[in-house]
């Protein structure tokens, strides 16, 4: 069996990482520990560059303590303006011992309210929060699952990310 090591304790996070390495590689077992690992950036990332260092700092934290796992995977959720309108979307990156992934989720526009708290300072969930009056919705199905009625689910906007980081580990001859 192979660990994977997820840099969050966010149950999303490590079920849509479980999910996108078993379908990705069928054939294998895996396990996934959870250490929660800061992203050496702000809080609420707002910009696709920072936010993928976010993850990737994460991932490589992780590798760092627990060296001994097969995978390391760093997840962090970003917000970016673009002409007036905040979209929210999330990097995952996947580490082995020898090569590094990385993919974007799709991205999706945030409603004014939510823009307003997010730019006065407060971390996406928690503007979320307020603005549907939900309690820690980054636990469940997040600010998509909010916006379509989970049509669309954290796990599920992760896990095909996931499954895009993966595809040079899949595709080694390639990278």
């Amino acid at each position: 069996m192979k660990t994977i090591v997820v840099a969050s304790q966010n149950p999303v996070k490590a079920a849509a990482v479980l999910s996108g390495f078993s379908r990705m590689f069928s054939d294998e077992a895996f396990s996934v520990e959870k250490f929660p690992v800061d992203s050496g950036v702000q809080e609420q990332p707002l910009s696709d560059q920072v936010t993928r260092q976010g993850a990737l700092n994460r991932a490589q934290k992780a590798q760092a303590l627990s060296p001994q796992a097969d995978y390391w995977v760093g997840i962090e959720g970003g917000c970016e303006t673009l002409e007036d309108e905040m979209f929210a979307f999330a990097w995952v990156v996947v580490l082995s011992k020898e090569i590094l992934g990385s993919a974007r989720t799709a991205h999706f526009i945030l409603p004014q309210q939510v823009k307003i708290l997010v730019e006065s300072g407060l971390e996406l969930g928690d503007a979320d929060d307020l603005v549907f009056g939900k309690k820690n919705s980054k636990q469940k199905s997040g600010a998509v699952g909010l916006l379509t009625g989970d049509v669309v689910t954290r796990k599920a906007l992760y896990e095909q990310a996931v499954i895009l980081a993966l595809i040079p580990l899949k595709q080694p001859d390639l990278y």
